[in-house]
């Protein structure tokens, strides 16, 4: 009896070791499958790799110690589509819709008269002040998690103008990928735009693998209330913060502590986040999402009223930013392209 459970338990084991081996056989493919497949074989790909291949390769010049690999990424534009309009003026734009009903008064009056009407051109000839107020009316006035739940909402429902795509189907393919890249050699990745930080934290997560609190950007004032007897924080008709243009490397410093070894943009928003990036002592990495393919997806730079493109465009060459030209560099733009 025991030498026949021995033979039992020997059978076990080289099964056992045939099965791990097998295994291994399956996943080795995919282990070693090339990294951003959806870029093309480009010099921009090249760079990108080269870049992070130098930060985590111990003694060399380039070695970026695990706790400085700090990478932040503009949103609109840069890992998601930004027209014909900013996602969140389309849903700026259909909050006027719903509320309508209950404010006869914005029938007569702009900016909302422009809205309802559908006149985006008329919207756009507003002032910077009535443009202010459509944003509190539409975000304000509610609890954060009311708020958030209107987001989430709107996410479920809402669909791309161009495409008929749900609005965070919109994200570029070869960005999600730059951004696992970047995770799985021990990068931790950052999202600071100038959209509004609830307005993007209930989907960074599910869309990019980037969780509320590494998102930093656009804020309105909100207070501790107790309603009833509940704690809540309320979200006020006021302006706290604008995480754009200069607003971008202040925001940086005041909730991640620490300059980031990779940047990327695509616009001139992003022009101050470039510089303070690529400007300090490890001379971090720089891209620009340049859009050049009007038949995938837009083309447009500098005339363009959502995410201009002049400045940092001009600038790209001398300050050694890569401009990825998205009609060569990119295999795919969406995934969910044929």
């Amino acid at each position: 009896m025991i030498r026949q459970s021995r033979n039992i338990d020997a059978v076990l084991a080289s099964l056992l070791v045939a099965f791990v081996l097998l295994l291994l056989g399956l996943l080795r493919p995919a282990l070693a499958q090339e990294p951003l497949p959806s870029w093309n074989d480009t010099s921009a790909k090249t760079r990108i790799m080269e870049f992070v291949q130098r930060s985590v390769t111990e003694g060399g010049e380039g070695y970026v110690a695990p706790v400085d690999r700090i990478a932040v990424f503009d949103n609109d534009g840069t890992l998601w589509s930004e027209q014909p309009y900013y996602f969140q003026l389309g849903f700026v734009l259909d909050r006027v819709q719903r509320l309508a009903p209950q404010h006869p008064e914005w029938k007569e009056k702009e900016p909302y008269k422009s809205v309802l009407a559908n006149d985006l051109a008329g919207v756009a000839r507003n002032g910077e002040k009535e443009l202010v107020d459509l944003g509190m009316a539409t975000h304000a006035g509610m609890t954060t998690d009311e708020f958030n739940k209107i987001v989430t909402d709107w996410f479920a429902t809402a669909r791309h103008p161009k495409t008929g795509k749900p609005f965070d189907e919109m994200t570029f393919l070869p960005m999600r990928e730059l951004l696992e890249y970047l995770r799985a050699n021990g990068f931790r990745t950052f999202i600071v735009s100038g959209g509004g930080i609830e307005f993007m934290r209930p989907i960074t997560e599910k869309a990019y693998g980037i969780p509320p609190e590494q998102v930093i950007g656009s804020t309105i004032r909100t207070e501790f209330a107790l309603v009833g007897n509940v704690p809540v924080l309320r979200r006020l008709p006021a302006i706290d913060f604008i995480d754009d243009g200069p607003g971008k490397p202040v925001g940086i410093n005041q909730f991640i502590g620490r300059r980031p070894v990779f940047v990327a943009g695509n616009s001139d928003g992003d022009y101050d986040m470039l510089r303070w990036v690529t400007g300090g002592k490890q001379h971090g990495f720089a891209m620009i999402i340049h859009h050049t393919d009007g038949e995938r997806e837009y083309a447009y730079d500098r005339n363009s009223a959502f995410g201009r493109l002049d400045k940092a465009l001009n600038e790209a060459e001398r300050r050694n930013w890569l401009v990825v030209d998205m009609k060569a560099d990119w295999k795919k733009v969406y995934a969910f392209e044929n």
